[in-house]
């Protein structure tokens, strides 16, 4: 008995001891291989309209982002301006071709331009032929644009500039390259003296026989005299339109599908100081006519050539609303009394009728002037940017709000104080809501808008970015927090109307902030992470979002949304499912389709895209520039039930297409788009 008794003992305890065995293995796979099930209600009648407006773009001058970015302008300081109205001054980035011996330069304040007084003062010491004869390749000046002018064989430049002369005039024009590749195209501008004692303009084509990403434009000559330059512009041909956008870069922007554009800023509206803020009276009228500026805030100088006009135009060839941000009388260091704003209230509602106005009123007949008799679609203003906690700024906002409500009551109105956590005690139509945080911050946010309230004022989340060492110059990290953050917006969409990242553009050349949307330098383009994952909204705005529940026993790592939307490249109705799997362990996952009507999807035609990497902190390069971009592939024999794997740090869309080719959204009339990504 007693050795019966000791063998049970043991059995038992060896049986306890695989018990826990298979437990602890049990858990552990619990653990590293995570069930969830995410039920989606896909019925017609169930869902709620997304805003027509949800996701757009921002753009600010900041980082070389307009000038040298998306207006095409090749010439860095077109007008001499940028070394201040004293002279003489600075012109860098123009340089000197030749010696103190044949030639001095040095800028003087004979401009024929009011608003721009500057102009280059080029003594010739040396000629053609006598005691002191000029270098063969002659003396003169080169701009390098910025960081390098990019001239491609085959393309077409125009090069304006305003010259005048004490001689007889005999200047070439030339665009060269780096030493390889030396000449790529020049013309010879040539002429008597009386041809040339007034300013006059002249432009010449340039037509390039090689390519060079490096390239210069110069101007030389080999005859002795003095020679004034003004306002040198040198522009391809092919821009988008014709409008002045460099191609590739509006092309990335159009990707976006984007159904706003906030613009010139941002900081760059506000300006460390008020006599260096935008102003848009001083970026509209003919280009050889504005005075440029100084932004202060990013020191740099820019020429103005993308002005309040361009940002206009360039909403309009996105076929997105324009959203103007003007200053209050509010910059970081100084501030105007509110008993005193009334000439930038005024300067506001001129900058509305210049958009909106008749093109026989005073500021719109300027706009048709410039090529646009028809108003453009502003329907959206922003009283300053980020200046809610300013002294003057409430004061300021109401002669603002009032004044602009009166005179056009149909324009939406953007405060800059935040109503997410407390109503506003100001009216509004909207307010702003910046965030610039860590990934996990940023993570968790995805709920920061369930408990805002459901009345007053909605939320245009103008600002958001993954900043720091998480985001590097651009991390899968960033971009996958960002995507949890976007699909807590897309579920709140009744309480946010807009949603725009920042900054979109960065010139690899200047990076004044990081990490940015898109990378470029002077031939180049790329899209971060963080590019990529705005892709995947591309559709949602105007869709119908539809009604989901997650159920998880992991942590909460896993974050998921579902819309319907009708595509605008095949016509077909679609379900796009959106998981952001944040943790480290890959998630199967169970996804149920309920509310559908019998073989409403389609068997074939639906489409998985993942966006992940080997590394969270990998990013794409101008070696690499799709290091990290969505991956896309066919899903087989789709059904009401899905059992898929979501990879550990993973954006995954799943496409379900539908039989019905006549799906309607409710809330809407109009269809949503869809692109492959």
């Amino acid at each position: 008995m007693g050795s019966f008794k000791a063998i049970c003992s043991v059995s038992l305890l060896q049986l306890f001891i695989v018990f826990c065995l298979v437990f602890q293995c049990f858990a552990t796979r619990r653990h590293t291989d995570p069930r969830t099930t995410l039920v989606v209600d896909a019925s017609n009648a169930i869902g709620r309209p997304i805003p027509e407006t949800l996701f757009g773009i921002f753009f600010e001058e900041i980082n070389h982002a307009g000038a040298g970015g998306l207006w095409a302008e090749l010439v860095s300081n077109r007008g001499f301006e940028a070394g201040g109205p004293n002279t003489p001054s600075n012109i860098d980035p123009w340089t000197i071709i030749g010696n103190e011996s044949s030639i001095i330069v040095e800028t003087d304040r004979t401009s024929c331009f009011d608003r721009n007084k500057v102009a280059l003062r080029l003594e010739v010491l040396c000629d053609s032929e006598g005691d002191n004869i000029c270098p063969a390749e002659g003396v003169g000046v080169y701009n390098p644009g910025f960081w390098g002018m990019n001239i491609e064989q085959g393309k077409k430049y125009k090069v304006i500039f305003y010259v005048r002369s004490t001689e007889s005039l005999n200047l070439t024009v030339s665009l060269i390259g780096q030493s390889s590749v030396g000449n790529l195209a020049s013309s010879t501008i040539t002429g008597n003296a009386a041809d040339f004692s007034n300013w006059t303009k002249k432009e010449t084509l340039l037509v390039a026989k090689a390519t060079d990403h490096n390239s210069r434009l110069q101007f030389t000559t080999t005859t002795k005299g003095v020679i004034w330059l003004d306002q040198v512009s040198a522009m391809p041909l092919d821009t988008y339109k014709g409008h002045g956008f460099r191609t590739e870069l509006f092309e990335m922007l159009s990707d976006l599908k984007p159904k706003f554009i906030r613009f010139p800023g941002g900081c760059f509206v506000e300006g460390e100081w008020l006599r260096n803020a935008f102003r848009w009276k001083a970026t509209v009228g003919p280009w050889e006519e504005r005075p440029g500026h100084f932004g202060d805030v990013w020191m740099y100088w820019t020429d103005d050539g993308l002005g309040y006009f361009e940002f206009l135009q360039l909403a309009e060839d996105l076929g997105a609303l324009p959203i103007w941000v003007f200053n209050n009388g509010v910059s970081h260091n100084d501030e105007v009394d509110t008993s005193v704003v009334l000439p930038l209230v005024q300067e506001a509602l001129d900058g509305i009728e210049f958009a909106r106005g008749d093109p026989t009123s005073k500021w719109g007949s300027l706009r048709a002037a410039m090529g646009h008799p028809e108003p453009f679609d502003l329907r959206y203003v922003a009283v300053g940017n980020e200046d809610c906690g300013k002294p003057k700024y409430q004061g300021n906002y109401l002669k603002f709000y009032h004044a602009i409500r009166s005179a056009y009551p149909d324009i939406q109105i953007i405060s800059n104080c935040d109503g997410s956590s407390r109503p506003l005690d100001h009216p509004a139509d909207m307010y702003d809501y910046h965030v610039y945080t860590n990934a996990n911050d940023m993570f968790s946010r995805a709920n920061a808008f369930d408990r805002t309230s459901r009345n007053g004022p909605k939320a245009f989340v103008s600002e958001y970015a993954v900043t720091g060492k998480d985001a590097g110059t651009g991390s899968l990290l960033a971009a996958l927090a960002e995507a949890g953050f976007l699909i807590g917006l897309e579920k709140n969409s009744d309480v946010i109307e807009m949603v725009s990242y920042a900054p979109l553009f960065v010139n690899a050349n200047d990076r004044r902030w990081n990490p940015d949307a898109i990378v470029f330098n002077s031939f180049q383009a790329y899209g971060t992470p963080s590019y990529w994952v705005q892709l995947f909204f591309s559709e949602s705005s105007g869709a119908t979002l539809l009604n989901t529940s997650l159920q998880s026993n992991s942590s909460n790592s896993v974050i998921a949304s579902a819309i319907t939307f009708q595509s605008s490249v095949d016509k077909k109705n679609y379900i796009r499912i959106k998981v952001v799997n944040f943790g480290t362990s890959a998630v199967n996952l169970k996804i149920s389709l309920e509310g559908l009507e019998p073989d409403s999807l389609q068997l074939s035609g639906s489409t998985r895209t993942v966006l992940t990497s080997g590394n969270v902190m990998d990013e794409n390069s101008f070696s690499q520039p799709r290091k990290v971009a969505p991956i896309q592939s066919r899903l087989q024999n789709v059904g009401k039930d899905l059992n898929v794997t979501i990879p550990p740090r993973s954006f995954t869309s799943f496409d379900l297409l539908k039989e019905s080719s006549n799906l309607r959204m409710n809330g809407s009339n109009s269809s949503c788009t869809r692109s492959s990504i």
